[in-house]
């Protein structure tokens, strides 16, 4: 007998793709009486929440709740406090997921004994531009996002930080607590960390796989990645411990590094060769990732056009988390001046 299980979906206006992705959970081959499907809708203002009615009035086991809050942990939260599974598998709304994804969850939990199990993401363009597959390509190497295995590891099962969504073991949430709702964004690397450092472990399964649609609008792009920076310092305003995985920090890293040497250079003699030194170092680093794109794909545009999408990524990540570190510096400064008042 399969266990019970709860999917978790998110959801505010995600009208492009809330329906693939319902369909897609529903046809994944994980028996209907043994699988409740909790559609948390963040007060959507465009069609997302007819289609999910939609869905709801055709299938008994789809339930939509309302999410006033409008944030991702806050729908998290309210869909555990609902659920009945003994586990719970948090899906994305702008993902689909292949045939036997949640059995096969279920199953390497069980095997492995895995307090969260996940699997690798596909990843494809959400528009298509011209821009797309550079930005892909960008979101799938290890030079553009570091060591975050589930967006491209292939091979056997291994132990990890953290996995696209989740599947977690119920007793996970009595153990470690719910999600942290100071944290708009971030809050499942938070998560994964805090499991991880009570002693449980996340199972990364690689032949197990979801399609995660990228943003490929180059705006859309940028400022994603300058919100995601920004959310990988914020954290440590709400928490004592670390809330991101190292990787997270390099391209603040690499931006602070920039701007110490631009000053060093405006207001030293002689002091521009430190900004051409570390200029030098990422163009060489940022070409020789291009060029491993280049011949992976078979295309040499690849060479060219790399670099600059690999800085994109960096500098929005970077610069978002360096305003991060001064709203931060502000919230810390403003908390001193409370405890100050109150004394």
């Amino acid at each position: 007998m399969l266990p019970q299980v709860s999917v978790m979906v998110p959801c505010r206006n995600e009208g492009r793709f809330i329906a693939a992705c319902l369909e897609s959970i529903l046809g994944n081959g994980y028996p209907g009486d043994r699988l409740e499907v909790l559609v948390v809708d963040g007060m959507s203002t465009d069609d997302s929440r007819r289609q999910i009615e939609s869905f709801a009035a055709r299938f008994p086991n789809v339930r939509l709740i309302a999410n006033e809050r409008r944030i991702t942990p806050a729908a998290l939260n309210l869909a555990i406090h609902a659920s009945s599974g003994a586990y719970l598998l948090w899906m994305s709304a702008h993902s689909s997921y292949e045939p036997g994804y949640i059995q096969r969850c279920v199953e390497h939990a069980e095997m492995f004994r895995a307090d969260n199990t996940g699997g690798a993401i596909v990843t494809v363009p959400r528009d298509d531009t011209f821009a797309a597959p550079y930005i892909v390509a960008a979101l799938t190497s290890r030079f553009g996002v570091g060591d975050a295995r589930f967006r491209f590891t292939s091979g056997e099962p291994r132990w990890t930080d953290t996995v696209f969504g989740g599947c977690y073991r119920r007793d996970v949430f009595e153990r470690i607590g719910v999600f942290n709702e100071a944290l708009v964004r971030g809050q499942d690397i938070e998560f994964n960390l805090r499991l991880r450092r009570a002693g449980l472990r996340t199972l990364l399964v690689p032949t197990i796989h979801s399609i995660y649609y990228a943003r490929t609008r180059v705006s859309e792009f940028a400022h994603h990645n300058w919100t995601n920076g920004v959310w990988a310092i914020l954290p440590w305003l709400h928490v004592s411990h670390r809330p991101v995985a190292w990787r997270h920090l390099v391209p603040l890293a690499f931006v602070a590094a920039i701007t110490i040497a631009l000053g060093v250079a405006v207001s030293a003699r002689g002091g521009w060769w430190l900004l051409a030194l570390i200029g030098t170092a990422y163009l060489v680093a940022a070409g020789a990732a291009s060029l491993n794109v280049a011949r992976r794909h078979g295309d040499w545009s690849y060479a060219i056009l790399m670099p600059p999408t690999f800085l994109l990524l960096h500098l929005s990540y970077g610069f978002g988390s360096l305003w991060g570190v001064l709203r931060l510096a502000g919230g810390l400064s403003r908390a001193v001046l409370r405890v100050k008042t109150a004394a």
